[in-house]
């Protein structure tokens, strides 16, 4: 009789012992099947995020060029970066080749915007109904929201040129770089209530791989140039339009300047250049972006 007492008491342990261990298998394959979600919505947009526009989480969180990994943000080179890209990523290439077909040339005006010279610059090329781009100095943009904001009305298009103009960046880390292009874009950004910044250009030219890339994950295409036209030496009006009519051979993207100094020069230049350009053949186009 005492073995008969003992062999239900032993049942009921043993069906014990096993609903504990169906309880912890299943708590720890749910544990499991949350984590994974939570890497595949989280780890994967961010790093994504600097390899251009960004994954969803599988494959280990890579963007659509790779630039980013799972483990957090990354930048050109696998340099960290807190800037996360929130418009489609272009081409890293330095642009010179216009939108339009056919006979065409790119009008850029460089470090503004002057409270003085852009307004006037404005003027001109409404006269002539031309579009230019305007590459601005971040702290320009910011003290002239009201200018940024006229350049973006009569259709022109905006362009990052950093926060201080340092020729000398491309010798510089890349921690300095991005934050020269990515003050500036904020700042010019806002000063403009939010329109696009399309273009970055160097200053004197001084991309390097990393910070083109950096501007291109951020839908900035970097700008370059073919006609210098020097008209921030003042070279003299002549002097300025016969540059433009001796270099033009060069490619199409022309460069003026706005800021930086008394720009008369360049007003009266264009003034003569635009209606000649006209007369050549020419239309006015922007760079390409994509």
């Amino acid at each position: 009789m005492g073995r008969l007492r003992t062999m239900p008491q032993a049942a009921a342990v043993a069906m014990a012992v096993l609903v504990v261990v169906i309880a912890s298998v299943a708590t720890a394959v749910l544990a499991h099947g949350h984590g994974k979600a939570s890497a595949n919505n989280g780890s994967g947009v961010i790093g994504g995020a600097s390899g251009g526009t960004g994954g969803n989480g599988s494959g280990g969180g890579k963007g659509s060029d790779g630039g980013g990994t799972g483990a957090g943000s990354t930048g050109p080179s696998g340099t960290p970066t807190s800037h996360i890209p929130t418009v489609a990523a272009v081409p890293d290439t330095i642009v010179h080749a216009p939108e339009a077909a056919g006979k065409a040339v790119n009008i850029t005006i460089d470090d503004g915007p002057d409270p003085v010279w852009t307004p006037k610059v404005l003027h001109v090329l409404k006269q002539y109904g031309v579009h230019a781009t305007f590459c601005m100095i971040g702290p320009q943009a910011k003290a002239h929201p009201d200018l940024v904001r006229a350049v973006v009305a009569a259709g022109h298009r905006l362009c990052d040129h950093t926060v201080s103009h340092d020729e000398s960046m491309d010798h510089k880390p890349f921690a300095y770089q991005e934050k020269e292009i990515m003050d500036a874009y904020a700042m010019i950004e806002e000063a403009s209530g939010g329109a696009p910044v399309q273009y970055y250009r160097a200053p004197g030219g001084a991309f390097t791989p990393a910070s083109r890339a950096l501007a291109a994950q951020h839908g900035m295409r970097p700008l370059g140039w073919n006609v210098d036209t020097k008209d921030y030496t003042k070279p003299g009006v002549g002097t300025i339009v016969q540059t433009i009519k001796y270099e033009l051979s060069n490619g199409p993207t022309i460069l003026f300047h706005d800021g930086g100094g008394d720009r008369e020069q360049t007003v009266d230049a264009l003034e003569q250049i635009l209606p000649w350009l006209k007369e050549q053949g020419y239309a006015f186009s922007f760079p390409k972006v994509n």
